[in-house]
């Protein structure tokens, strides 16, 4: 019983202390190297206005908000998560083709403002509001307005 006691009390003080360690801003020179290149990649045109790093069970995730109000989120390896635009349309390099594909041929004119990396696949947004879910081949799996 003692020893229960100890060990559930162990585990409460270490999810405290990780729960103290989540969300802190980070310098844009101080992201990792990878997260650097890929924003001069994609985003040339904008600057890092805020970065943080997030604590994950299995290691640090960065969010980052660009000037133009664009949200990236990266795992625990530095590959990009999750893109959302406010503005633009995220860019069409990181749109798998079968998905881009199927929004140019069935939602002309319509731009993509996000695209999440989900376990099923992918969730996309459009500019019109519409979301729609795609399995990782990029077929579509849903369709949510």
């Amino acid at each position: 019983m003692k020893k229960h006691f100890h060990l559930t009390m162990a585990f409460a003080a270490l999810i405290v202390t990780l729960a103290g360690c989540s969300d802190r801003p980070v310098l844009p020179a101080q992201l990792p190297q990878e997260i650097q290149v890929f924003v001069q990649q994609y985003f040339p045109n904008q600057q890092v206005s805020y970065a943080d790093k997030d604590w994950d069970w299995f290691g640090y995730q960065y969010d980052v908000m660009l000037a133009d109000g664009t949200e990236i989120n990266f795992d625990t390896n530095n590959a990009w998560d999750k893109v959302e635009s406010r503005l633009n349309p995220v860019p069409a390099a990181l749109v798998p083709a079968p998905i881009a594909t199927y929004v140019n041929t069935n939602f002309q004119a319509v731009s993509i403002v996000k695209i999440d990396k989900e376990r099923y696949g992918y969730e996309v947004e459009l500019a019109n509001g519409l979301e729609l879910k795609f399995n990782p081949q990029g077929a579509l799996m849903s369709m949510d307005d």
